[in-house]
């Protein structure tokens, strides 16, 4: 059987610098882009992050304290149940699959340089993040998008660009081609692999949604470093993408993201793939 205590403690020591400053800032109704977006724009719950879950296959002493639902007691200790699986998600479940195979196989792309950001600004007077300052001003934020290609992959990204950068992107993104364009060079399809795991919750362990979830943390650092805000008072340097520099950074840091998104991408297929043979099983 898993030892929970010792599983439950390593989770909170990586989780709890992240968790407590943030719900102490919330508590005082101090925004943060960074913080405030892992935990607004991704739904899962700062509580439900830190409560420890072993997921589909495995028995934990009577001792533990389950705090979902799902999970049954009996002679052996508290476990999930593949009946308990509801049957209008397995659809979700298979189409989660193919997707993230499909970035597995397409090969990463690293010519976007975070222009995303800087679309989501683009010829508007209110910004998404206005309780912090831009670097540049609106000029020089126009111009510089103006004499770039943008080259966003990524739907969720997309939809928020401002009306007036949507024809300037290479691409047009839509719900119906993720599986046809998004790859794992792309910072927000890498972030989101965090959202495709507490999608699953409890049906995947704790272990890999931490994983992704501190990826994500670090990813959208990144994110908003290249973006044209200036975030120094949050401890954030700028990443000047407007410079030859800056894209060059960018694309380094960009590298070693999806260098870090490919292992966990692979785990939560493994996981999904198990999930799906999981649910087959005759109860018992």
């Amino acid at each position: 059987m898993v030892d929970w205590k010792l599983a439950e403690q390593a989770q909170k020591k990586l989780l709890e610098p992240i968790i407590t400053p943030y719900l102490e800032a919330r508590s005082h109704h101090r925004r943060q882009p960074v913080t405030d977006f892992l935990f607004e724009y991704y739904s899962f719950r700062p509580v439900k992050l830190l409560n420890w879950n072993p997921g589909i296959g495995v028995v934990v002493p009577h001792d533990w304290a389950p705090t979902d639902h799902r999970y049954r007691k009996n002679r052996d200790g508290w476990s999930l149940h593949p009946e308990d699986f509801p049957n209008k998600r397995i659809s979700a479940l298979e189409w989660v699959i193919s997707y993230q195979k499909a970035i597995l196989e397409r090969p990463p792309a690293f010519g976007c340089h975070g222009l995303h950001e800087w679309a989501m600004v683009y010829r508007i007077t209110d910004v998404r993040h206005n309780q912090v300052p831009l670097r540049l001003s609106k000029d020089e934020i126009t111009q510089f998008v103006e004499s770039q290609q943008i080259r966003c992959s990524h739907f969720d990204a997309f939809r928020f660009f401002t009306e007036p950068a949507r024809p300037l992107n290479n691409l047009q993104p839509s719900r119906s081609k993720r599986i046809d364009l998004e790859q794992g060079g792309c910072i927000h399809a890498n972030m989101d692999l965090y959202k495709w795991c507490y999608k699953f919750f409890p049906w995947i362990s704790s272990d890999i949604t931490t994983k992704a979830f501190l990826l994500a943390w670090d990813t959208r650092k990144l994110d908003m470093m290249a973006s044209p805000y200036d975030l120094s008072d949050e401890g954030l340097r700028p990443i000047k993408i407007e410079t030859a520099s800056g894209r060059e950074e960018y694309t380094r840091l960009q590298k070693e993201i999806a260098e870090r998104a490919r292992p966990i991408r692979e785990e939560l297929v493994d996981q999904l793939e198990s999930l799906v043979d999981w649910i087959s099983l005759p109860f018992s």
